[in-house]
């Protein structure tokens, strides 16, 4: 592959080095598991397999046999050590599009390095991270948005993001774009058309029908564009920092939020010398929530770093629950406070309100959304999860094919861009040579989306990310 970012390269342009040799890592986490698995892909996948392992009955495509793992197969020593389970994928029915063969044996590091160190003997090549992947998406197995989905996939940490990845796998972004790009190229083959043809007299596609197509077009890419505010946290997840004034009730709701008894919670204000995290999941939302300890005055050194290490916290987070007591008014360090996240995605919880009663006498809190709780009774939790998920995703709704990264956010704006500037070229009369030129930029924005044309250095920061083996 070449490293030049100016030079644009096709999937199928790119394939040629890597299919001549045959890879081999093992595919399985590294540890002690009950199965472990090598995978081989390439030419030679199935007579390598043959030789690592002692067959009882020959490789068939899609078939599992048995087999046995040998001490030391080299110099003829039978010595069994493990049985296997073989399974032999033939080209181009397989993940990589090539023949590819899984060897399941025990999950003993020892055993999986012996038969991944003789794939190697035997002429196999060791496989870059992600390069299973990259082969599948070099071949047109996979295009560029579902070889990403499968690195999403691996890296889910909830059901929600789980469901967002398969759906990715299974192209649902790729759909979603087809439609449009399809538009755009009957577009640009309507305005090519009129160019090359002008001299025999036929009409030139007139300014309100160009108007017309560009006004198709550029809806669905804004709808696109506008999903990532949702798909990037639902990807990502975000940080939830909890802070107030000591002994209003911020570890007990912390507590209440992961739904046990995580953070240290005592009648003595003080108690929260540290930061205390937990990650949890509101409606399929990764959120990492922080425990703080209370912003107050102190002369205790501990206390005092404590305080430190809560203010970082409350300026590192993407979002912000400040908890005060309903039983008592706002203190200066609380109005400090409250201006401090003046402008940030941030809530107020009134704690406390199971003794409140009718006493507290409510301050104004300009700005921030306030929701009345109690950590004791459990009342108002809800409804602050319920807020905390809105606060997250600006109320962005689930859809199917969200923009999850910011390599494809960058993609749709391009071509949004574009489509933009041909508007106005367009209504500005100018000559349709130009208008081409913006409406190409737009395509091979969508072309980039999807990997139809990427430079390679953008491919090879994409599957440097993937684990060794897949």
């Amino acid at each position: 592959m070449t490293d030049s970012a100016s030079n644009p390269k096709t999937a199928p342009e790119t394939r040629t080095e890597a299919a001549v040799e045959t890879i081999a890592a093992v595919s399985t986490p590294p540890g002690r598991g009950g199965i472990g698995i090598v995978r081989l892909s390439g030419p030679r996948a199935a007579s390598i397999a043959a030789q690592l392992v002692h067959l009882r009955h020959p490789l068939e495509a899609m078939r599992a046999r048995l087999a046995e793992v040998l001490d030391d197969a080299e110099t003829g020593e039978a010595a069994h050590i493990d049985e296997a389970v073989v399974t032999f994928f033939q080209a181009p029915n397989s993940y990589t599009a090539e023949d590819v063969v899984e060897i399941a044996a025990h999950g003993s590091p020892v055993v999986l390095d012996l038969l991944l160190r003789r794939a190697i003997t035997l002429g196999a090549r060791l496989a870059e991270p992600g390069e299973f992947t990259e082969r599948a998406f070099l071949s047109g197995r996979l295009d560029l948005t579902q070889a990403e989905a499968v690195r999403d996939l691996i890296d889910s940490r909830t059901l929600t993001q789980a469901r967002q990845a398969a759906g990715q796998m299974g192209g649902a972004l790729s759909h979603r774009v087809a439609p449009v790009k399809q538009s755009l190229l009957e577009l640009l083959a309507l305005l090519e058309a009129g160019i090359d043809f002008a001299e025999d007299d036929i009409e030139v596609t007139p300014q309100l029908e160009i108007a017309r197509r560009i006004a198709e077009i550029a809806p669905p890419l804004a709808a696109l564009e506008a999903s990532f505010a949702r798909g990037r946290i639902v990807h990502d997840g975000l940080t939830l920092a909890i802070v107030g004034r000591p002994n209003v009730g911020k570890s007990s709701l912390f507590n209440r939020l992961v739904e046990r008894d995580r953070a240290i919670v005592t009648a003595t204000p003080g108690t929260t010398r540290d930061l205390v995290t937990e990650r949890i999941s509101l409606e399929g939302i990764p959120l990492e929530l922080v425990d703080t300890a209370g912003l107050r005055e102190s002369l205790e050194e501990a206390e005092q770093i404590g305080i430190a290490r809560s203010r970082e916290a409350l300026a590192d987070a993407a979002l912000v629950l400040i908890v005060l007591d309903a039983t008592q008014s706002l203190n200066d360090e609380e109005r400090r406070l409250l201006e401090a996240v003046e402008g940030r995605p941030a809530l107020v919880a009134l704690n406390k309100i199971d003794l409140a009663g009718a006493h507290f006498a409510a301050e104004e809190i300009p700005g921030l959304v306030t929701l009345s709780t109690s950590a004791l009774t459990g009342a108002g939790i809800q409804a602050l999860r319920q807020r905390i998920i809105e606060l997250a995703t600006g109320g962005a709704a689930s859809e199917p094919g969200m923009l999850t990264n910011l390599r494809q956010h960058q993609a749709i704006s391009t071509a949004l861009s574009a489509i933009a500037d041909a508007a106005q070229a367009n209504a500005g009369g100018t000559p349709h040579e130009m208008i081409l030129l913006d409406l190409y930029r737009s395509l091979w924005a969508l072309d980039s989306l999807t990997g139809q044309t990427t430079p390679d250095d953008i491919l090879n920061l994409i599957f440097s990310t993937f684990c060794i083996g897949k």
